[in-house]
């Protein structure tokens, strides 16, 4: 059940990020500015932005099955209008399709977990689900020029759309509810009464706030990365490639930074530790000019700030409930991409006010900086363990 989950959660992630090292390709063949190719990237977080707590809410109410079937088939059904060479603007609307779809996938995650794991297993569970996303985002950055250099824009655009079929036809046959679990007590039918408890609670809203600058940061620098790193020397192959190097170590990451902090009891630290090992990495890897060090730096931070995530969703769940979980991790999701969606149209103003990127990297900086001191406030939802 989660294997399928890794499958569609990660495909979303990988149709957003096919254009990331690719803005431009897109702008050469298609005759738009940078900020217009752009677009391609900043449809889905914003998007989110309006359709999160809906599809939170959806799958509470309808179902995680419903949610992510619903997903993979509007998934499927764009990724074949992109193979259509019908300019830049029917590109936009399949990607504006598939960022439709993206929030009905991944908010469904912590349903599925809570719904199919016991109580020690969730967040070790939590991130072997966001581990199918990293890969999915490492899949689409780094695989995608490979593929337009070999087979065009088209042909590149087809592989992805069997992909896109193949997997909404194994999520409609496999994705269940769990017949034997402890079912929680239906969500309140009006949204808005789901979405008050959850509002009004302090630490709730500070998890936001975090959310929102580290997911933030995030999407800005992975739809950026290829205009940041090209004044070092890094055409949008390698770019590709850092990026997938990311997000590799994100996969590790998520693998054991989770199963560290499900032995320890501990959630906070973990979370601290994840933003300020971004805060370190991210200078020379902007900035560096020697490709080695851009991966390594790269990678590190892959593996320290990515885990967070899953990090960030065991606590909504924790603090939000079982009955609200999908809610809360809509509200969480919205909030990231809310930051997402700020803090890259930002990157781009700074950029177009100076003339390079420095700025924007300035911006980034500050985001984590922020995350940090907002993540040691955060509430420890985990239990320690007994001294022996």
């Amino acid at each position: 059940m989660l294997g399928v989950f890794l499958l569609v959660a990660g495909l979303s992630q990988a149709l957003w990020l096919n254009f990331a090292p690719l803005i431009g390709r897109v702008q050469a063949d298609y005759g738009v500015d940078e900020d217009t190719a752009g677009l391609l990237l900043l449809v889905f977080p914003l998007l989110y932005v309006f359709l999160s707590i809906p599809a939170g809410v959806l799958s509470d109410r309808k179902g995680y099955p419903f949610a992510i079937g619903l997903s993979a088939v509007l998934m499927a059904f764009s990724a074949c209008v992109r193979v259509i060479d019908g300019g830049f603007y029917l590109l936009l609307a399949a990607q504006i399709g598939m960022a439709i779809a993206q929030p009905f996938a991944v908010n469904g995650i912590s349903k599925l977990v809570l719904d199919w794991f016991d109580a020690g297993e969730v967040v070790m569970a939590t991130g072997l689900g966001t581990a199918g996303m990293f890969i999915g985002m490492a899949l689409g950055l780094a695989t995608t020029p490979p593929m337009v250099e070999a087979w065009g824009m088209r042909g590149a655009m087809a592989a992805w759309a069997g992909i896109s079929v193949a997997v909404a036809v194994l999520s409609i046959l496999c994705i269940r509810s769990n017949p034997n679990a402890h079912q929680a007590p239906p969500a309140e039918p009006s949204i808005i009464a789901n979405l008050r408890p959850l509002l009004t609670s302090r630490p709730l809203v500070l998890l936001f706030a975090v959310a929102a600058l580290g997911l933030g940061y995030f999407n800005g620098m992975t739809a950026w990365i290829e205009p940041i790193l090209a004044p070092n020397g890094i055409d949008a192959v390698r770019a590709g490639y850092v990026g997938g190097v990311l997000i590799l170590g994100g996969i590790v990451g998520a693998a054991a930074i989770p199963a560290i902090a499900e032995y320890t009891g501990r959630r906070r630290p973990f979370i601290v530790v994840s933003v300020f090992a971004a805060l370190l990495t991210l200078w020379p890897m902007c900035h560096s000019r020697d490709f080695t060090v851009v991966m390594v730096a790269s990678a590190l931070q892959g593996f320290f700030f990515l885990p967070a995530f899953a990090l960030l969703l065991d606590v909504g769940s924790a603090l939000a409930g079982e009955a609200l979980a999908g809610a809360a991790t809509g509200l969480l999701m919205l909030a990231g991409n809310g930051g997402g969606v700020v803090v890259m149209i930002a990157m781009v103003v700074m950029k177009q006010s100076t003339g390079n990127w420095e700025a924007a990297i300035g911006l980034m900086l500050a985001c984590l900086v922020v995350a940090g001191v907002g993540a040691a406030m955060l509430p420890e939802t985990g239990t320690p363990r007994a001294k022996a």
